[in-house]
């Protein structure tokens, strides 16, 4: 055999690695056994380990089908991925019965929505969900609070998990493709955005997915308690600097917390160094305003945040950065719902944070704000979403988002 070059045998081996970890980032499931199928093929019972690096997690009631698998009760399927963004292109559909599935990924991200089949029919949807782990290029790791770890939390695990709920979950296929360079959405906040784990409670952050196109991604970093200094110090700024690129955005809103522990002048600087490390990346910053509490007296919600959005209002103009106004909107939300309706969009007795029905009208505010600053982000919104006026909120009656299975147990966010 003739030896190659030096070069030439850096270059052969070069491209075996590359080849090896394209493969290694595109993973293709069959639900049904089809005859010649490329795909790996799950069977109804194929419970997950870390051994097969796929499979449902403990719990789910799946029923084999002539093309998939099915259920009554909602389940959860993982597959061990490395972090980064990955397209999942699902094949849903029963060939016997009628079917409607909601899925959500990680921890409750909502992604797809009550997607219909009739009998016999076959339909393909795409989304993009974030893995990411602890550690952070150049050193060190996120400081996670114990409400983030666990064996039944899934956001900062070494896999992508994904939930299928609704009356009659119907799953044919999935195909999963780790996408690079892909425009990332980052989110960092406190408890009304971040993906809040377990029922009622729900937050604006995990459902603003359901929104947008396979085009982008959205990777929620925010956390219950979290202060702008706080959580710079546990190092989730610093794990989206070491993430971020020039075509991202940064989406920013503390303030419920910050306002129990400094005066708003430090709060105002607090945000700018924010706002001044996300410069150096030349990422795109997006100001949010606090999100408005329940704080009604006769009709009117009465401002709870003091000087603190003023303060994210003047960082906005003096940085010349976009803004979305959460706190005016939720305001006209909550007002237009009156002091008893707007009760049924918190989590009950509880005035600050926010069940499925609060959360998805405050997404829907924040996909408008994003389309009133004409970001180029707007792009990527879905065409089935309309404009929003929160005057005009949807109707309590006809809004229903199935409920996740009791996961984790269920205690008052941090923060308040």
């Amino acid at each position: 055999m003739k030896k190659l070059p030096t070069s030439s045998l850096f270059v052969f081996l070069a491209s075996i690695a590359f080849s090896n970890t394209l493969h290694a980032q595109t993973y293709s499931f069959d639900f049904s056994a089809k005859p010649g199928a490329k795909s790996t093929t799950v069977k109804a019972n194929a419970v997950y380990s870390a051994e097969a690096g796929y499979g449902f997690e403990n719990g789910a009631q799946v029923t084999a089908t002539s093309n998939g698998v099915s259920s009554t009760k909602p389940f959860l399927f993982s597959v061990a991925v490395p972090e980064g963004n990955y397209r999942v292109k699902l094949t849903l559909g029963d060939a016997d019965e009628a079917s409607e599935t909601t899925v959500k990924a990680e921890t409750r991200r909502l992604m797809l929505e009550k997607a219909q089949t009739k009998k016999g029919e076959r339909i393909e949807r795409s989304f993009v969900v974030n893995v990411r782990r602890p550690g952070i290029a150049g050193g060190g790791e996120v400081k996670l609070k114990p409400r983030e770890t666990g064996e039944e939390q899934f956001t900062w695990d070494d896999k992508l998990t994904l939930e299928f709920n609704g009356p009659r979950p119907s799953l044919d296929a999935i195909d999963i493709e780790r996408i690079d360079n892909l425009p990332t959405l980052y989110l960092l906040g406190d408890s009304t955005v971040t993906d809040q784990p377990g029922e009622p409670y729900a937050s604006w952050g995990q459902m603003l997915p359901r929104f947008f196109s396979s085009d982008v991604s959205v990777a929620n970093y925010a956390q219950s308690g979290e202060s702008l200094a706080s959580s710079k110090s546990a190092r989730r700024l610093d794990k989206v600097l070491s993430l971020v690129k020039p075509y991202d955005y940064v989406f920013i809103q503390f303030g419920h917390n910050d306002m129990k522990a400094v005066d708003v002048a430090t709060y105002k600087n607090n945000l700018k160094i924010y706002t001044a490390a996300l410069a150096e990346k030349r990422a795109q910053v997006i100001l949010v305003t606090q999100v408005q509490r329940r704080t009604f007296e006769g009709g009117t919600i009465i401002n709870s945040h003091k000087g603190y959005p003023d303060a994210v209002r003047e960082v906005a103009k003096e940085e010349g950065l976009p803004l979305i106004d959460l706190h005016a909107m939720s305001k006209v939300f909550y007002e237009a719902l009156g002091p008893e309706k707007s009760l049924l969009a918190f989590k009950p007795g509880d005035g600050t944070h926010h069940n499925a029905y609060g959360a998805y009208e405050l997404a829907k505010c924040i996909v408008e704000g994003v389309r009133q600053a004409k970001l180029p982000l707007a792009k990527s919104i879905l065409a089935d979403v309309g404009s929003f006026d929160p005057a005009k909120p949807d109707a309590l009656e006809s809004f229903s988002i199935p409920a996740s299975p009791a996961m984790v147990s269920i205690k008052k966010p941090d923060g308040s």
